[in-house]
């Protein structure tokens, strides 16, 4: 059984393993629109179907969206790669290692946002000031995240390799209750469990992902559905309404943080810190050439490390039919 090391009111639920750590779906809970397409999406608590419905874009929708709700992206891509889900949101590194797998996914649109939430914590009375310091610590992290690579980076710009670490692969609350207890020294991790650990005041950050990981973030679709048409035509709309969405959270900063609070229980004030150091930063992008060579250069990591069985070119996994007149993907993200 499991210890509790930290106040249950400190762990985040177990639906906010955000972006790519291990996890299970759960079965399709709501269906919107009307018409004889349906596209399953796959979806993440406070996610896609959160976003858009508080941004009102769920109206006049000529198609259905049914949704499933995934805890992380690995099981939502691996729920694309099996047809049971069209399209669905994960971050920068799902996508590398289920290319690495083999799997039949394709990239199909992306944003850009800081990675300023993308950071690695230490405890407050901590004597580490700096990465290099690091050398040989115990440093808790998700294995295959993008808080994974984020680590890995930030060794790299230091002047350090993954072996000069000692490597805790724990989910994050596990990695939260071993973080507070004392049992590692430091935590690689993501919003909104930074903003968690710093709105607790129980810890600080050492570094940042900013200038050391690409802060991009993806909708993934099912081949399949792609070459469907119907399911394609839906699918463009679909991602225009995700952008408009996005647009109207950097708006409407303390609307979504409400809603997105309530809808995950995060207390408001984490949720707040979060959608401004995070969320409202993220701008729409192309998925063109420097995306692909952002993406492949993790992919190339992961597969010197040997996490990944065999090197993959990522450009075989993007499909850049819905850019539209999107900026290159290089475009700053928001202030």
């Amino acid at each position: 059984m499991r210890r509790r090391l930290v106040p249950a009111a400190l762990l985040l639920p177990l639906a906010l393993l955000l972006t790519a750590c291990g996890g299970s779906s759960s079965a399709s809970t709501d269906t919107d629109g009307t018409g004889s397409v349906t596209l399953d999406v796959g979806d993440q608590k406070g996610g896609s179907e959160a976003i858009l419905r508080a941004a009102g874009e769920l109206e006049n929708l000529h198609y259905k969206i049914k949704w499933s709700t995934f805890t992380s992206g690995p099981p939502l891509l691996e729920a694309v790669n099996a047809r049971a889900v069209d399209i669905g949101g994960v971050g920068n590194t799902p996508p590398v290692f289920a290319a690495g797998a083999g799997s039949k996914i394709t990239v199909v649109a992306a944003w850009h946002g800081t990675s300023k939430g993308d950071t690695i914590l230490v405890p407050n009375g901590s004597k580490l000031t700096e990465t290099r310091q690091l050398k040989g610590r115990s440093v808790a992290v998700a294995q295959g995240s993008s808080a994974h690579y984020q680590l890995v980076a930030s060794l790299k710009a230091a002047g350090l390799s993954l072996s000069d670490v000692e490597v805790k692969y724990l989910q994050p609350a596990d990695a939260l209750a071993a973080f507070t207890s004392g049992k590692v020294d430091a935590w690689a991790v993501w919003d909104p469990y930074t903003s968690q650990v710093l709105q607790a005041g129980r810890g600080r950050v050492l570094t940042t992902g900013d200038g050391v990981t690409n802060g991009l973030t993806f909708q993934v679709a099912s081949p399949a559905a792609l070459k469907d048409p119907g399911k394609a035509a839906a699918v463009k709309d679909y991602l225009a309404r995700l952008r408009r969405a996005t647009d109207w959270v950097h708006d409407h900063q303390e609307e979504w943080a409400k809603v997105w609070a309530k809808d995950t229980g995060l207390p408001y004030e984490v949720a707040l810190a979060s959608v401004r150091r995070t969320n409202s930063t993220r701008v729409a992008v192309a998925v063109d050439k420097p995306l692909v060579a952002s993406e492949q250069r993790i992919a190339d990591t992961f597969a010197e490390l040997r996490l990944i069985p065999h090197k993959v070119d990522f450009a075989g996994f993007v499909d850049r039919r819905y850019n539209g007149g999107l900026p290159p993907s290089t475009t700053p993200a928001r202030g």
